[in-house]
């Protein structure tokens, strides 16, 4: 899971991420940047815990998709207990029981901690060609606000 770069800086925008690696709702390990090579990504790193993640942060995600269409709306459920995530457990917290886009599991919070995430929902906005672009914290409006502009900017 680390970079290119030996350093794993990633507040360096030029930080070329070679792998984030999740798994599926079968256990199967998942190369997102091999999986969506090409495409630009909007990753949300969350967990169902999280009343923003659930209210705000995912509704916003599912609207951003639908805004952009060439963006590629990814989640990623990070696990910080014990027991394994099931799909039945990220599908419980949507009211059509149906995934809004893919979500990966990511069980021992691996990716998270990779990213120096400083909560949760934590945004991951990925170049087409596997650079990162921006990392913003929150859920609440002003975080929403930075997210627009920037995936404005990307995708002009």
């Amino acid at each position: 899971m680390q970079p290119d770069n030996e350093a794993s800086d990633f507040t360096n925008k030029d930080t070329n991420i070679a792998s984030i690696k999740v798994q599926d709702f079968n256990s199967t390990e998942i190369n997102l940047m091999e999986e969506y090579k090409g495409k630009p990504l909007l990753i949300i790193i969350y967990n169902n815990q999280c009343l923003g993640c659930t209210g705000r942060a995912i509704p916003f995600a599912y609207q951003c998709q639908q805004k952009f269409e060439t963006l590629q709306v990814i989640g990623i459920h990070s696990n910080f207990g014990k027991n394994r995530t099931t799909e039945e457990d990220v599908k419980s917290i949507f009211t059509i029981n149906k995934l809004p886009f893919p979500i990966y599991l990511d069980e021992e919070h691996k990716v998270y901690d990779l990213f120096q995430s400083e909560g949760t929902p934590q945004w991951l906005l990925i170049t087409a060609d596997g650079h990162l672009s921006r990392s913003i914290f929150g859920s609440q409006e002003g975080s929403q606000n930075r997210l627009m502009y920037a995936l404005e900017e990307l995708l002009a």
